[in-house]
C-alpha cells in the first residue's frame, strides 16, 4: 500500500510517501524564515504561500519516492491512496491541502483519508519503527504543541480517550509569548530551549497551577513570568512588556528562560505521572506534537521509565508538522478497515479548525 500523504495545517507545505512501512520520500517547506519578522503565523500568508508551494512539493516527494514514469511525469497508478490533515489548523491553510488531496483523489481515482491532525503526531512515534520496538498499548499520550496540550489515553491502535487537556493557553504558546517578552526570536519554544542552555532554573521560583485532575493552565505561568521580569528590572507591571528585553543583560534572558522551562516540564510531567497511575496498566508514555522536540521534556519523560514504563519520542525531523505522520496515521486507518472519505463531500467546518 503506497500513500501519498498532504499536510498544511499551519505554516508548514509538506508531502510523504509511504509504501507499507517504508517511508520513501518526506518534503516539507517551513515558512518560519518568513514569519519571524512578524513574531508569529499570519493565516492569511500562510494560505497563499501554501498555495505556491504544495504542487511542487507534491512532485518532489513524488520524484524522491521513484514514482516518475520514463517520460518524466507522475507515475499515478502506483499510487494506492491519498492521505491528507483535515482537522484543527488555520482554516486557509486546511482549505489550500484538503483542495488538492480531493482533487488528486478524483481526478486519479484514489480512495482519500482525511486524517486527524493530532492523531498525526501521536502516530509520529511509528515512523521507521518496526513492530517489535514500536509503543506498546495501552498507552498515554502527551500532545503539546503551539496550539495544543492534551493527554490522550490509547487503549489499541485508533482508540482515543482525551483525558486531560489545557484550560487556557497551549504550553508551546507560552513559550512564544514567552519568548517575546525576554526579546527573543520566532518560534520560542527552540529559543527558550538555547537561552536556557546558560541560565539557572533555579534562579526564579514560578507558580504550578492548581488545576485539578489532568487539566492544564499556563496563562497564569506566562503571567507569573511577566510579573517577575518586572520586577527584575525595577519597574511597575504597567511597565510594556515589549520594551523590557532592553533592560534586561544576557544572563537574566538565560535565567528567566531556564526557570521557565524547569517549570512548563515540570507541570506536564506532573500531569503525565498522574495520568499513569491513575490508569494503572500504562505501558508507554508517547510525546507528540512541536514542543515534544525539547530536550529538557524529553529527558524527564525518561525518568519514567524507572517506574516501569517505556518512553517513546518521536525523531525530532518528524516532532514538526510533516507528511509522514499523517502517511503513518492513515496507514493504521487502513489497516482497521476505516472506510475512506468521499473526497466530493469532504468539508473543512470553521468551528472544527481553531488551533
Amino acid at each position: 500500500m503506497r500513500i501519498l500523504a498532504i499536510e498544511s495545517s499551519c505554516d508548514e507545505t509538506a508531502a510523504a510517501v509511504l509504501d507499507g512501512a517504508e517511508l520513501r520520500a518526506n518534503v516539507v517547506v517551513s515558512q518560519i524564515d518568513m514569519f519571524k519578522a512578524y513574531g508569529g503565523v499570519i493565516p492569511e500568508v500562510a494560505a497563499r504561500s501554501h498555495l505556491e508551494a504544495i504542487l511542487p512539493v507534491i512532485d518532489k516527494a513524488l520524484l524522491d519516492a521513484g514514482l516518475k514514469t520514463a517520460e518524466g511525469k507522475n507515475d499515478w497508478e502506483k499510487i494506492d491512496a491519498v492521505a491528507v490533515t483535515h482537522t484543527p489548523g488555520l482554516l486557509g491553510s486546511l482549505l489550500i491541502g484538503t483542495l488538492t488531496a480531493r482533487t488528486l483523489a478524483i481526478l486519479h481515482e484514489k480512495p482519500l483519508y482525511a486524517v486527524h491532525h493530532l492523531k498525526s503526531h501521536i502516530y509520529a512515534n511509528w515512523i521507521g519503527v518496526s513492530e517489535a520496538e514500536a509503543p506498546e498499548f495501552p498507552l498515554v499520550a502527551l500532545v503539546v504543541s503551539g496550539g495544543h496540550t492534551q493527554i490522550i489515553y490509547m487503549p489499541n491502535h485508533n482508540q482515543f480517550e482525551i483525558i486531560g487537556t489545557t484550560l487556557d493557553d497551549a504550553v508551546g504558546e507560552c513559550f512564544d509569548k514567552v519568548a517575546k517578552i525576554l526579546g527573543l526570536p520566532y518560534p520560542g519554544g527552540p529559543a527558550i530551549a538555547k537561552a536556557a542552555e546558560k541560565g539557572d532554573a533555579e534562579k526564579y521560583k514560578l507558580p504550578h497551577p492548581q488545576i485539578e485532575g489532568l487539566d492544564f493552565s499556563f496563562s497564569g505561568l506566562k503571567t507569573a513570568v511577566l510579573r517577575a521580569v518586572q520586577k527584575e528590572v525595577g519597574v511597575g507591571i504597567d511597565f510594556p512588556s515589549h520594551e523590557l528585553r532592553e533592560r534586561l543583560n544576557t544572563q537574566q534572558v538565560a535565567d528567566v528562560a531556564a526557570s521557565f522551562q524547569k517549570t512548563a516540564v515540570e507541570i506536564l510531567m506532573e500531569k503525565v505521572r498522574k495520568a499513569v497511575r491513575e490508569r494503572g496498566e500504562v505501558k508507554s508514555v508517547v510525546l507528540a506534537g512541536g514542543v515534544s522536540a525539547n530536550q529538557a521534556l524529553r529527558e524527564a519523560a525518561k525518568e519514567l521509565e524507572r517506574e516501569g514504563v517505556r518512553i517513546y519520542v518521536p525523531e525530532k525531523q518528524y516532532a514538526g508538522d510533516n507528511a509522514a505522520m499523517v502517511a503513518e496515521a492513515a496507514r493504521f486507518e487502513i489497516q482497521a478497515g476505516v472506510e475512506p472519505t468521499d473526497p466530493r463531500k469532504l468539508n473543512i467546518s470553521p468551528r472544527s479548525v481553531i488551533y
